[in-house]
């Protein structure tokens, strides 16, 4: 209980004044609901913050009560927006493709085609951790070892059960659930390693490197080759020292966008305010959550599929953002 609670007061200390003082919202435009629901994500990943984070400038800048809705992460946002049981979500690339395509197993062959990209957010880093006791210090040391992979629908685990069959790499069991309850694990000796992908740094790893030694675990050049021409959604990367307080060196990854996503019925206007509530006041932001120093306009085109609602576009577009107009639908 300790160690979640410190959690909770390093990273939600400073920022839980202003992302979540209560506020009786009244719409600017009459037309606009009073409400809309957003799907995050489970604790101890960055979408449980960074989320409420966009929402709160959102809400002020439109009146529209936003409230918040706990899900395993990225797939399920989609079968929300999609179902309309939500109007906001956030997601990765990866998993957006396979949801606009209708691969991949969650989507049991259904393809969602009523979400719409908003805005860019930030990238999403794989790697891991694991207890310095332990002796693991690569990928490679996880065969025959126990691994935490997230939540069942976030993206880590999705992808990182993908990624470890690409590499050869066969985990004793594979578990999932919320990053802080694979940390608490990781520290009761119940699991060897935790991997995961998320904003950087990782709120759950911040949390055990203070506690215990720790290895962080990321890909050689030969790994990012051989996965990246496996998955071409994933992106080769670098974690630069500073990342995390006990990192020894920059740490070799690879990555995927995340976007801020609506239903498709959201009306334009409104879409345009909410996008341009949260892009251009990036300083405000930052201060919130450091994982939105990535959230500016220029990074629209790390989306190359997921059509732009019509309203985020006219934003993207006035700021002088070139986005075709096959990556806009209504």
């Amino acid at each position: 209980m300790l160690r979640r609670n410190l959690l909770a007061a390093t990273v939600l200390g400073a920022a839980a004044p202003t992302l979540f003082t209560p506020a009786i919202a009244q719409p600017r435009n009459a037309a606009w609901p009073r409400a809309l629901n957003m799907g995050t994500a489970a604790p101890g990943g960055t979408y449980a913050l960074y989320g409420p984070a966009w929402g709160q400038i959102a809400q002020e800048a439109t009146g529209v009560q936003i409230s918040y809705r706990t899900t395993q992460g990225p797939n399920q946002n989609i079968i929300l927006v999609n179902r309309k049981e939500i109007e906001l979500g956030m997601a990765t690339m990866g998993v957006a493709l396979q949801a606009w395509n209708g691969v991949g197993a969650w989507t049991q062959g259904n393809r969602f085609r009523d979400i719409r990209a908003l805005f860019p957010m930030y990238d999403t880093p794989f790697h891991g951790i694991a207890l310095k006791r332990t002796g693991i210090t690569k990928h490679a040391d996880l065969a025959g070892k126990s691994v935490g992979v997230g939540p069942r629908g976030g993206t880590p685990g999705t992808y990182y059960p993908l990624l470890l069959q690409e590499l050869g790499i066969a985990p004793s069991a594979v578990r999932y659930g919320s990053a802080s309850d694979l940390v608490g694990q990781i520290q009761d000796g119940l699991l060897d390693s935790f991997l995961f992908a998320s904003g950087v740094p990782v709120p759950a790893f911040s949390e055990i490197e203070v506690q215990a030694e720790v290895n962080f675990l990321d890909f050689t050049q030969a790994e990012i080759a051989k996965l990246t021409a496996k998955y071409p959604e994933l992106a080769a990367g670098s974690l630069p020292m500073g990342t995390y307080r006990t990192q020894q060196q920059p740490l070799g990854i690879v990555g995927m966008y995340n976007f801020a996503i609506a239903h498709k019925s959201i009306a334009d206007d409104l879409a345009y305010e909410i996008t341009k509530s949260v892009l251009s006041q990036n300083s405000r932001f930052k201060a919130a959550i450091s994982a939105a120093s990535e959230t500016v306009a220029a990074n629209w085109n790390k989306n190359t599929f997921l059509p732009f609602h019509p309203g985020a576009a006219r934003y993207l577009r006035e700021v002088g953002q070139q986005i075709p107009d096959n990556l806009v639908m209504a």
